[in-house]
């Protein structure tokens, strides 16, 4: 599953060539982006963990480690970033996160939220440039920031 399939779907649940999609759409659009940043992130934890493609990884341990990131804690750990010395596009990445988890919860949990198209689309672009910023970061802080999101912080 690729971040950028998650954003294209997302654009076509927005409706970009509908004058006025459904409100169903526009909610599943918001939850499919905040989707694309989530598997972001878990296929950088499991390349980190597991190895990146090509790398001779265990098909099993790979999953594995995509399957770990829990997305309460992901959530925690961005919350708390910017107290780590992360690159600013991390940082970014990990504040995106956060609003998009807020927005994607209200989208699929509220029933009296209501979305328009152009923040729907505003939602999507953003999540697809910090998914390009992101993944243009050096893989050293791509893999730091994977281990801080998905291992315990032991103090001492």
């Amino acid at each position: 599953m690729q971040p950028r399939d998650f954003i294209a779907t997302a654009r076509d649940l927005a409706g970009t060539n509908r004058r006025r999609p459904r409100q169903t759409n526009l909610r599943r659009a918001v939850s499919t982006a905040y989707f694309a940043l989530f598997h972001c992130l878990t296929a950088c934890c499991a390349d980190t963990f597991a190895g990146g493609a090509g790398s001779g990884r265990s098909t099993e341990a790979w999953q594995q480690a995509y399957r770990a990131l829990d997305h309460g804690q992901a959530r925690n750990r961005c919350k708390d970033a910017a107290k780590r010395n992360f690159p600013p596009e991390i940082l970014h990445f990990a504040a995106h996160f956060t609003d998009m988890q807020r927005e994607r919860e209200r989208a699929d949990y509220d029933p009296d939220a209501s979305f328009t198209k152009s923040e729907v689309t505003q939602h999507i672009n953003d999540t697809a440039a910090t998914v390009s910023q992101f993944l243009a970061t050096s893989l050293k802080d791509r893999r730091a920031f994977a281990v801080y999101v998905l291992l315990p912080i032991r103090q001492g």
